[in-house]
Order: C-alpha cells, then structure tokens, then sequence
C-alpha cells in the first residue's frame, strides 16, 4: 500500500473537517530502519525542542566537570548525613572555594556542580523555606554564592546538585504533601532567583528505587514547569537511569549515569548524558582520604573522559573537600596531573535534536488486552512505565496485537513504542518487520500510524492532541512472538 492509497483509506474512514488530517502524526527523529507508510510526515528535528537542543550542546561542549560533595556528611564520616545532628556540627571554617575553582581550571573543566542539599536536608544556602541551613551552622556563610562566584572568576560554568529526598523535613515515600511540595519549591526559586544563570540542575533522589518517591507522588511536570519558568535554558538532570534506562529522554533534559554505582553509557549512545564518578574512593571526604590512593589520571582520561566526550557525554569528577573546606594536597596534585595530560581541543561531536518525554504516561496501569500472552507476560507489563518489564506474545499465535483501554476519552499527541530488545531472553535484534497504531475516536477506529521496524525507543507525535478512547498496537513479525516493554501514551506542551 502506497501513501496515495493510505490517503483514500483515511477518506474512506470518515477522516474530515475535524477529524486526524492524514499528515498528522510524525515519527521523531531518526532516519527509518525500515520501509514505511501511512499519514506520517519524513522525521524532521523540528519535533525537538531547539531552544532545548542549543543548551544541551551548550553543555557538551563544556566536557569535564568537577563535582563538589560537601554538606553535613562530611562531618560525619558517612556518605548520608544523619538528620538528626545538630547544625552546628558543619563548621568548614577555611572554606575556599577560589581553591576549588583553580583546582577546575589546572584540570581544564569547564563546570562544577555543588551538592547544595543532600539527602539528610541541610542546605548550603540561607534558605528561608524552614530547612536547616548555613546560617544555623557554625560557618553562617552563603556557601552557594562563594561557589557559583568563585567558579564565575575562573570562567568555569556553575551547576547545582539538589536533592528531593529529604530527611529533615521528612519528604519521603508515602508522605508527601502539599506543603512539603510548596517547600521544594521555594528551595528551588531561591537557587534559581538569587544566583543568576545556573547551566545544570541536577536532582537526585526522586523517581529511584531506593528513594521511591515517584514522579506521580511529586509531579515532575510541577517541578520541570517551575525551573522552565525561572530559567528557561537550565537543564534539568535527573538520577533516574535505574527507572528508564536505555538511551532516550525520559523526564531529564541530560541523561544522568551514576558511573561509580555501576550505570554505563550504552554503546551507540545518541543522547546528551553525564557520567559521574568519584577521584577519591566515596561522595564525602573521609579521615583517611589525604593519604588514600586516587583514581589514576591516565584511567580517567584515556578510558573515560574522551571516548565519553565522542559520545555525547560529559565527565563530571567528584572531587570531595575536607572538614576546612578545602581541597586536600594530593587531589590538587591529581587534577593538575589530569590538565597535562589534557586539554580540550577541536570541537566535541554534534549531538542531534532528541525528543524529551517531561509529561505522566496517560496509558499507564489502564485496563490492556493483547491478542496472546506468554505465560506470566501480561499486557499489562507493557502499560506499567516500567523499562524492565515486558509483555510477550505467546509463539505461534498471529496476528499480534496490543491494546489500552482508557477511563474516559483523553487527548494525546505523544507515543511511544519500546520494544523488549535486551531484556530476559529477548535478544538485542528487533522482532518487529512492520507495525501499524489505529485509535478508538467516538466509538470508531481510525488508522494513526504505519512503518516497518521501529528504532528501539520509537516516538511519534502529532501538533494537535486526538481525543482517544483506546489504542491498539498490531504487529508482524520475523517469526518469533514480539515483545513491548512499553507502549506508552502521552499529551506533551507545545515544542519551543
């Protein structure tokens, strides 16, 4: 079927005034892998945010960054401080961040990004949101504004680390309320209002396994709406690689890779990330560490800050100061052994326009049908925003589809469609020869989309959202029974 007959098939279907135009959806992004028909529009990078694009180029063009980890758990000789100390324990009397600044410049960074709350809730900033802060301590200094100036000075860009888990004033799973939401808030207005333009906001402690404090519990869109508001080329970065791993955007202008626990760049990597790891052995300065052996400069820049850099992903560095607040000897000796052994030159490779997902996935936990099942691989596996989890048709029971019922007709103008590729048994090589979404509108099904083997992260959006009752997924196969971790369904804001 060519695109002249699919035309007649949507006239056919009743397709007019009001109804889907037949160039209405698109595939985002990449080149097609297959052949394809159907109303769909050549993928095109104006279906990414280009005021978006620009700063995440902007900050891969940055390349190495230092990391500086220093809050209440550095008193404390843990890696989490302990929400019940005393304020007054956090007394880094000596604090120089010129120091930590310099120490950037001898290793060529270009960014440094402070942890201004850790997990324990203690802010480096006067906050007047309630939270425990330097002005309670006995080092009553705007530590913010001595690091976000100091590394202005050097010429080096400022990012900050902010955490959502908070202990001291209990934000945590299952407790979240309105107030402590409104605190967040305030917290992060004052970061983003009284310390000018800030490159990166790096949150943590949201949307994780450990933290458990989910994008539904505390709306991503809330946040990501607020930091937009405030400071519209601000990236946001969040730790949420163990929630939505693989190489696409999900609720995170730059993927965030947690490389000292162990999280990898995928090979082929085409999005804009981070890779963070530590020069000493932890986060926080411990006792032993001015005489602890570091991470060997050859290792960190032969094995992992260059071939990051040629795929699209930035090193950032933790170098951790001690309880003066300063960077010990053998750490400055180490970085300033990094900067002979590089510096940057040429220009980083040009990372393509890639869709973000920022908003909740509307097909999500919904009532689902599929044409066979697997054993225990329900349908319902492919409509839990979960990456790691899979609905299989069983073998040989074509056709195959897959199904979402919503609660009332919802307006929609993003899907997704991610096969199960490298999970279980699943294989890395798509399944999928050809597929084909058709949607339930005022009681009718109606064709949206056709094409051969989808990219393994497939997403396609259309400018005016459609009002659906149900979707349908069909598909063929090279023989084998197809598998979907997710097909997911979305109404995103309008691209800038």
């Amino acid at each position: 079927m060519d695109r002249r007959q699919f035309t007649k098939l949507f006239a056919a279907a009743g397709l007019a005034g009001g109804a889907l135009p037949a160039s209405a959806w698109s595939r985002v992004l990449k080149a097609p892998s297959g052949a394809r028909t159907g109303p769909w529009q050549a993928a095109s990078p104006m279906l990414a945010d280009s005021r978006l694009h620009a700063a995440q180029q902007a900050f891969l063009d940055l390349r190495f960054g230092m990391y500086i980890h220093l809050n209440m758990a550095t008193f404390e000789e843990r890696e989490w401080g302990d929400p019940k100390t005393s304020p007054k324990r956090f007394n880094p009397k000596h604090l120089d961040a010129r120091q930590w600044a310099r120490a950037a410049r001898s290793a060529h960074m270009g960014y440094g990004c402070l942890t201004t709350k850790h997990h324990d809730g203690f802010c480096l900033w006067p906050t007047k949101s309630g939270s425990a802060n330097v002005m309670d301590s006995s080092y009553p200094h705007d530590i913010v504004r001595q690091y976000v100036e100091a590394f202005r000075a050097e010429g080096l860009e400022p990012c900050l680390y902010f955490s959502i888990l908070d202990l001291r004033a209990d934000i945590r799973p299952h407790v979240i309320t309105p107030a402590k939401v409104a605190r967040i808030k305030t917290q992060i207005t004052e970061l983003l209002t009284h310390y000018g333009p800030i490159t990166a906001l790096v949150i943590d402690g949201w949307n994780a396994s450990w933290s458990r404090i989910g994008y539904d519990e505390l709306p991503f869109h809330e946040i990501r709406d607020l930091v937009k508001r405030l400071q519209p080329d601000c990236l946001i970065s969040d730790y949420n690689d163990g929630s939505y791993p693989g190489t696409a955007l999900y609720y995170t202008d730059v993927k965030q890779y947690e490389q000292h626990a162990g999280q990898k760049i995928p090979p082929h990597s085409e999005i804009p990330s981070q890779s963070a790891t530590t020069l000493q052995k932890d986060w926080f300065w411990k006792k032993s560490y001015p005489t602890s052996t570091l991470r060997d400069a050859h290792q960190i820049v032969h094995d992992w800050l260059k071939p990051f850099n040629r795929q699209h992903c930035n090193l950032i560095l933790n170098a951790a100061p001690n309880r003066d607040g300063l960077m010990d000897d053998n750490v400055l000796a180490r970085l300033a052994e990094i900067g002979r052994l590089w510096q940057p030159s040429g220009t980083v490779p040009r990372v393509a326009p890639a869709f973000e997902i920022t908003t909740p996935n509307l097909a999500k936990n919904q009532p689902s049908h599929a044409s066979s099942l697997a054993d225990a691989s329900g349908p319902d596996l492919a409509f839990d925003d979960d990456l790691r989890s899979y609905w299989q048709a069983d073998a040989g029971h074509a056709p195959h589809w897959l199904e979402v019922a919503f609660p009332k007709p919802t307006p929609i103008n993003t899907l997704s469609v991610v096969e199960a590729r490298g999970l279980g048994d699943y294989g890395h090589a798509s399944r999928i020869r050809h597929y084909r979404i058709e949607a339930m509108i005022a009681g009718r099904w109606r064709p949206l989309f056709a094409g051969g083997t989808p990219q393994h992260f497939e997403f396609l959006r259309t400018g005016n959202a459609q009002v659906v009752e149900r979707l349908r997924l069909h598909m063929e196969t090279d023989g084998q029974p197809p598998g979907i971790a997710e097909f997911g369904a979305y109404n995103e804001p309008a691209l800038r």
